[in-house]
């Protein structure tokens, strides 16, 4: 994979390492170990090579195998629409009803001065080989007069408690809401998961469609990209982030770790043509849905790559290091 597959090259672009990771003296696994990367460090990608970048952390420099890191969306992808309403005012609901303590909570923060951008962006990391696949299908969506408008991508594990604790509380002392998340043949983990997500690990992301109304092209470095100035979000059968049985696309669960078992399993009749286009362009491009909400998709590949080592998830993201890309 080469740096013309994104819209904006990858040297300069951030990166970051999920779980302790090694930084390497040269692109060899036997060469020396220089330091070891925490999981959420930052660094700037200098230059790709095979299997490998070349890096720099503060003033030290490195290699790192980069199916094993992610990759500062927004960076290499400026067309698709970011809105991570989770580090502003969160969306998640149950039914329909506000859930105590998190909706309408900016439950991280994660929106910064992205330099390379030349403008506020939110940090949107994702496993490299995922973010290819992404490209691919903003490609395909973009041809049809579309865009990807992602709602999250890495969420920390914090959240991902709170959010549970919280809305297990909500079930509590709501009949209707306990029923909505936990009656046969669903229940809470499928809605919000009471341990390491992958968003943690970093092969999932939370996403949904836009009609592209208005666009302009801009400079950014030495090239030219699109991004959208005027867009309307696509209609679906649910709002995202609702936490129930009712965004379900499934009519029963079927196993995340599956490739191939949603294909044979029964669509809801609820569900709309517009989610099952969502599907449809995430689904050609390489990615599983989740039975429970139409809007989350995964990258199994991209997991079997970091399996081994997937880490508790149980880091932040603060840092950026982007620069203005040169050819």
């Amino acid at each position: 994979m080469g740096e013309n597959l994104f819209e904006l090259p990858v040297a300069g672009a951030t990166g970051y390492v999920p779980v302790q990771t090694p930084l390497y003296q040269a692109a060899d696994l036997n060469s020396e170990q220089l330091l070891t990367l925490a999981p959420g460090d930052g660094f700037l990608i200098l230059a790709e090579s095979g299997d490998w970048w070349q890096v720099q952390r503060a003033t030290q420099q490195g290699y790192v195998r980069h199916d094993q890191a992610m990759i500062n969306l927004p960076d290499v992808i400026p067309s698709i629409m970011y809105d991570l309403t989770n580090a502003l005012s969160s969306r998640f609901v149950s039914l329909g009803k506000p859930i105590p303590g998190i909706t309408g909570q900016q439950l991280f923060t994660n929106r910064t001065y992205n330099p390379r951008l030349g403008r506020p962006e939110f940090i949107a990391p994702l496993l490299y080989p995922m973010a290819q696949k992404i490209q691919r299908i903003q490609r395909q969506v973009w041809a049809n007069g579309e865009t990807l408008k992602i709602y999250e991508a890495f969420r920390p594990y914090s959240v991902q408690q709170q959010v549970c604790t919280q809305l297990a509380a909500f079930a509590d002392q709501d009949p209707e809401i306990k029923a909505g998340i936990s009656s046969e043949p669903w229940d809470l983990e499928w809605f919000i998961a009471d341990d390491i997500s992958n968003h943690q690990i970093g092969y999932a992301m939370d996403v949904t469609l836009a009609t592209v109304d208005e666009t302009t092209l801009t400079t950014i470095g030495d090239y030219q990209v699109h991004q959208v100035t005027r867009a309307t979000e696509a209609q679906m059968y649910t709002a995202i982030h609702e936490l129930s049985r009712r965004s379900a696309v499934f009519t029963a669960p079927v196993w995340t770790g599956d490739r191939i078992a949603w294909r044979h399993s029964q669509i809801r009749s609820v569900v709309d043509p517009n989610a099952l286009r969502l599907q449809k362009y995430c689904t050609d491009g390489g990615l599983t849905p989740l039975a429970s909400e139409w809007w989350h998709f995964n990258d199994l590949d991209a997991y079997d790559q970091v399996a081994a080592n997937p880490g508790d998830g149980n880091y932040l993201i603060h840092d950026l290091f982007s620069q203005v890309p040169h050819q």
